[in-house]
């Protein structure tokens, strides 16, 4: 196996302003989480999160301390969210052992033990994404299937953004110290996420698009909301969103995008919204 890792520094919103394409997707984009018998991530200097993905083909795939962490396991002072995007996988949990099916998610507490990816059919490899925040105590661990979800129907097909949003790792749903997950799918016809647009002041996110057909794309915009930038997008790539950016996206094609937040606030609906027609 083989674990890769860089790290992402913070920028200000000003010097963000200033960035060409490149920079841009440098400092905001990660383009590669999913390799055969690879574990690659993100050390985000934004509230520390860490966004991750692990592809295990022919070999179980360990979840590594990566040297960021200064840590004898990735959980001893850490929680995370994962979600299966991939065949059926398996994730070995010490002792423990949880079966994730296509779109089910696992919530691990912090606490000092090994964390484990399997594919149970290597034929079809499981695909593990990610996000990682720092944590101040336990909670349990838990699998939430998509049965288990907060649901929330938004917009309109006459708008472009008929959305189902799904809250999977949410305070509604169980206990966490400050990472909130969920999966918000896209109705057929639909490509417009997050509108209207806004920011959480208190926290940043991370966005994870998939479900995008080979030939189709995602354009994710960012930024302030009078100097918006945008980042096209492949599928299985994800966008860090600092705490001073909007989030939103507009596909070429209906798709899928898992959301992660990290930071001091834990409310949902904590946003500050920003009229359409004020975007600039």
């Amino acid at each position: 196996m083989k674990t890769n890792y860089e790290i992402r520094y913070a920028a200000h919103p000003e010097d963000a302003r200033l960035y060409d394409t490149r920079r841009l997707r440098r400092d905001f984009l990660i383009e590669r989480l999913f390799a055969a018998d690879e574990v690659n991530m993100v050390y985000s200097m934004y509230d520390r999160m860490v966004v991750g993905g692990a592809m295990p083909v022919t070999e179980p795939l360990d979840l590594e301390a990566i040297d960021p962490l200064k840590a004898p396991y990735f959980l001893t002072r850490r929680e995370i969210g994962i979600f299966n995007v991939g065949g059926p996988a398996r994730v070995v949990v010490g002792q423990e052992q949880f079966t994730l099916e296509y779109k089910e998610a696992l919530y691990l507490g912090s606490g000092d033990r090994v964390v484990r990816f399997e594919s149970l059919m290597p034929e079809q490899p499981a695909k593990l994404y990610f996000n990682s925040l720092p944590a101040h105590c336990t909670y349990p661990d838990r699998k939430i299937t998509k049965s288990e979800a907060i649901v929330a129907r938004m917009g309109s097909a006459e708008e472009s953004n008929q959305r189902c949003i799904n809250k999977m790792i949410v305070n509604q749903v169980l206990p966490t110290c400050q990472l909130q997950m969920g999966m918000t799918e896209l109705a057929p016809g639909s490509v417009w996420n997050t509108m209207p647009a806004h920011v959480h002041s208190r926290r940043m996110e991370a966005y994870f698009y998939f479900e995008v057909p080979p030939q189709q794309a995602v354009c994710h915009f960012m930024g302030e909301v009078e100097e918006t930038r945008h980042i096209w997008m492949k599928g299985d790539q994800a966008v860090l969103s600092p705490e001073w950016s909007i989030h939103s996206a507009a596909g070429t094609s209906s798709y899928t995008f898992i959301w992660g937040m990290g930071g001091e606030n834990l409310d949902y609906a904590d946003q500050d919204f920003a009229l359409i027609t004020d975007l600039r």
